[in-house]
Parts: structure tokens; C-alpha cells; sequence
């Protein structure tokens, strides 16, 4: 199987690469700019050169704060992008995939989100993924739409590579202790992906096609999180840090988070079989990845 991955450098991307090494007859091209610019109509020619048999668009505009003063740029990317991904998914006649986030809920709810609930983006990056939903599902009935949240990884910028580099330099770090999710191992989300893959190019039921919540199991606030990464990397004698929890009023952002992003992922199971990993045990084998490079070590 060619798979053809969106946004080259991002952690999605890297995962599918990295976990490409391990799985056989799994090819998988990442493309990104500057050399591919996917908010581009035209980009469904390279495309088809490439000939792949499913398109997973990891690409996106994630800074979620600067977005609120780049709309425009968060929306080429996001949403217009992502309909010219998918339309070239549908002009090929194979599947895409497109990945998206728990910010198009409002984080209201006090129960975990299912597929059907109505979406009430908070602010730009929230709206702009939610039109690339729209986008994708205009373009391609072949479609599978992921929302996933809190993506860490060895890779890229994250949380926990956040932590871990505050924590050489701080003895004590302020993390927000009210808003609620799952912390998803972006590995998880690599291996996740290549099985929706693989069942959308090998099977044409519809219940594969649709919108689906991939995250992993279980749920704890920024704050903990903070303080699990801190508990594994003391044990590898790497940085850590005393967590002080604060409020989100405590620490203002330009854009506003939702406070419960807790994603369902029953559907994901009943129609795909997959079942995702706790957070702590993702946390653990991440960690683990990063045992031998600077980032657990000492500082």
C-alpha cells in the first residue's frame, strides 16, 4: 500500500514514517512545503504522479493562538487546503483521511464527546478545522475524518517536550489544572491511521466512511500530565520539575480552550477493531523513545 502523507515534518507525519519501517508492503510519502503548496488547486497533479492508494491530510495550521490574528492563513490551510486534498482523493478514486481535533467542540459537555454531538468552536483554529471537515466531506464521500487530541510525541513541538525543556531551567512550573482530555501518543495515532487505511483500500462499507474519535483511553488535566512526564523522566535521571496547579483564568490566552475535550472512541472500535492505548501506557513508551537523546537527561 502507497500512502501519501500531508505535512512532512509534523508529528503525525513522522510517526507514519517511523512506524512505515516496521509494517510490510507499507510505503509510506510524506510532502509539505515549501516544495508542495497544498492550499493550491493545482496540488492534484502532483498528486496524481504519485499514485498512491489512500491520502492521509496531516497537514494543518496548529498555532492556536496566533490564529486568532491569522484567520485567513489558519483557513487556507485548515479548511481550503483540505478540500483540495480531498478532491484530489476523489479524482484519484481512493480514499483520504483527514485528521482533526477535539477543538471544534466548545468543551461544555460533561461527558466525553461522541461523533454526533454538535460542534461549537471556541475560536480561529477550532473553526478553521471544522471547515476543513466540511471541506472533506463536500469532496469525498471516500472519507474518513479523525479527531484526536493533546498529540505529543518524541518529534515536533509539544507538550511534553515543553515540560521537559522548562524543566532544566525552572524548579517549579504553572500548568492548568480545569480542562480535561487524553493525552494521544502520536505513535498510536500513526499505527490507528494505517489500519484505517488499510481497511478504506481493501473494503467499501460504509460504516469505515465518516467521522471517527481516535484518542487515547482514559483522561487527566494538563497539570497531571505535566506531573507523569516529570515521575518517568526523574526515574530515567533526566528533568523534572514541582507542578503548580493553576486555573485557565490564571493563565490567559488569546484563544480559548474547551475544558472538557474527552473524545468517545467506541465507534472507532466497533466499525475499525481498534482499541487505543491508555494515555499512561503511551506516556511510558514515548518516554521511553526519548530515554537516549537529550531531551531525558540531564540538563
Amino acid at each position: 500500500m502507497k500512502l501519501l502523507v500531508t505535512g512532512k515534518t509534523g508529528q503525525v507525519a513522522t510517526a507514519l514514517k517511523r512506524a512505515a519501517s516496521n509494517v510490510q508492503n507499507l510505503d509510506v510519502i510524506t510532502i509539505g512545503r515549501p516544495e508542495w503548496d497544498l492550499a493550491r488547486a493545482d496540488i492534484a497533479e502532483g498528486i496524481a504522479a504519485i499514485a498512491p492508494n489512500a491520502i492521509v491530510n496531516a497537514a494543518a495550521y496548529t498555532g492556536v493562538d496566533k490564529a486568532e490574528s491569522e484567520p485567513e492563513v489558519a483557513r487556507a490551510i485548515n479548511a481550503t487546503g483540505a478540500g483540495f486534498i480531498a478532491a484530489a482523493a476523489a479524482e484519484l478514486g481512493v480514499p483520504v483521511i483527514q485528521i482533526s481535533t477535539d477543538y471544534v467542540f466548545d468543551g461544555s459537555k460533561p461527558a466525553p464527546y461522541v461523533e454526533t454531538d454538535g460542534v461549537a468552536p471556541l475560536g480561529v483554529y477550532g473553526q478553521s478545522k471544522w471547515l476543513g471537515e466540511e471541506a472533506v466531506r463536500a469532496a469525498s464521500r471516500n472519507h474518513a475524518i479523525l479527531r484526536t487530541s493533546w498529540i505529543y510525541g518524541p518529534a515536533g513541538t509539544n507538550f511534553l517536550r515543553t515540560m521537559l525543556r522548562l524543566a532544566r531551567t525552572h524548579d517549579q512550573i504553572s500548568v492548568i489544572d480545569d480542562q480535561v482530555g487524553a493525552p494521544t501518543f502520536a505513535a498510536d495515532i500513526g499505527d490507528a491511521i494505517i489500519e484505517v487505511a488499510r481497511q478504506l483500500v481493501s473494503n467499501d462499507a460504509n460504516d469505515l466512511r465518516g467521522t471517527f474519535h481516535l484518542a487515547s483511553s482514559g483522561a487527566t488535566t494538563w497539570a497531571r500530565f505535566a506531573e507523569a512526564i516529570f515521575e518517568l523522566s526523574a526515574e530515567m535521571n533526566g528533568p523534572t520539575a514541582r507542578v503548580k496547579r493553576i486555573t485557565t483564568s490564571e493563565y490567559p490566552t488569546a484563544a480559548r480552550r474547551p475544558a472538557n475535550s474527552r473524545l468517545d472512541t467506541s465507534k472507532l472500535e466497533r466499525c475499525y477493531g481498534i482499541e487505543m492505548p491508555a494515555w499512561r501506557d503511551g506516556l511510558a513508551r514515548c518516554m521511553q523513545q526519548l530515554s537516549q537523546t537529550e531531551d531525558v537527561s540531564p540538563p
